[in-house]
């Protein structure tokens, strides 16, 4: 039987009168690659905010590897206006911010790059290596943890032979070209230690090659980090190449899921990002 490592049940994502995420049901299993898809504005990077604890979800709740990590239901204004499918209100307030999530085993990139521009490939990595550190103000301050910064320093420069990058420590970040910056991201979020790798649009402004690369990347990755993958992306190739399940949302709902064969084939799929007229 396969084991779920994250689970969303009836998330609803309102923004005043505007539904983003409707009813969201998504279930994503250890070891595996799943992609959740749609049109432009579908709710996609909505529901990887949610899900990261970026935003608190108007209803519903958020399961990761066994433990409710966000629960909310409608409250105050919204008690009045709420207009999501799913009418009956979670009875809990579960809030964790995207720092706790990240330390619990999950970690995510952006559509846009967001790296350090001005510090260097190695500094980028060893930066995110502290959310686990040990040592506290005090140990820190007068450097009575060397052996815990020895081991993180010695780590983030296995961490960059892993991914391509080790010959590159020393050049800063904004100087790399477009493709090893995607990767550099990448290996920040590796840097934490996940369970659950989530990827917003990796493939986001690549050339056929730089995707081709990076699909093998996703592939490498998820093996020898023994990685669960979640991921937004537009490139289908990509999606369908690496893909063991699939989600689509539009206009907020979910509207298929199934393999990559079945998703190809799917009349309600098509309908989204063709229209009727080409069915």
């Amino acid at each position: 039987m396969s084991e779920i490592l994250l689970s969303t049940e009836h998330i609803t994502m309102q923004f005043g009168g505007v539904v983003a995420v409707d009813d969201l049901n998504i279930q994503i299993e250890k070891d595996k690659i799943t992609a959740l898809i749609g049109p432009n504005g579908a709710g996609k990077t909505t529901a990887f905010n949610v899900i990261t604890g970026g935003y608190q979800a108007t209803n519903g709740m958020v399961t990761f590897d066994g433990t409710v990590i966000g629960e909310n239901y409608p409250r105050a204004k919204m008690k009045k206006i709420y207009n999501g499918s799913y009418k009956t209100p979670y009875e809990k307030q579960v809030v964790n911010t995207p720092d706790k999530i990240t330390r619990m085993g999950m970690a995510r990139t952006f559509q846009n790059i967001r790296l350090f521009k001005e510090l260097t490939v190695f500094e980028n990595v060893l930066i995110a290596k502290h959310c686990h550190i040990k040592a506290g103000l005090f140990s820190s301050t007068f450097t009575l943890n060397r052996a815990e910064e020895q081991k993180m320093q010695d780590d983030t420069a296995a961490l960059l032979e892993k991914v391509g990058l080790l010959e590159n420590k020393d050049d800063i970040s904004s100087s790399l070209p477009y493709g090893k910056q995607r990767r550099l991201e990448i290996a920040r979020a590796l840097a934490t230690g996940p369970k659950l790798l989530l990827l917003d649009e990796p493939a986001a402004g690549m050339n056929p090659k730089e995707t081709e690369e990076l699909s093998a990347f996703i592939k490498e990755i998820k093996e020898s980090f023994n990685l669960t993958v979640f991921l937004i992306e537009h490139h289908m190739n990509l999606v369908m190449e690496i893909s063991d399940h699939i989600y689509v949302l539009d206009y907020g709902k979910t509207i298929a899921e199934g393999n990559p064969t079945e998703i190809q084939n799917n009349p309600a799929v098509i309908r989204a990002y063709l229209g009727d007229e080409e069915l």
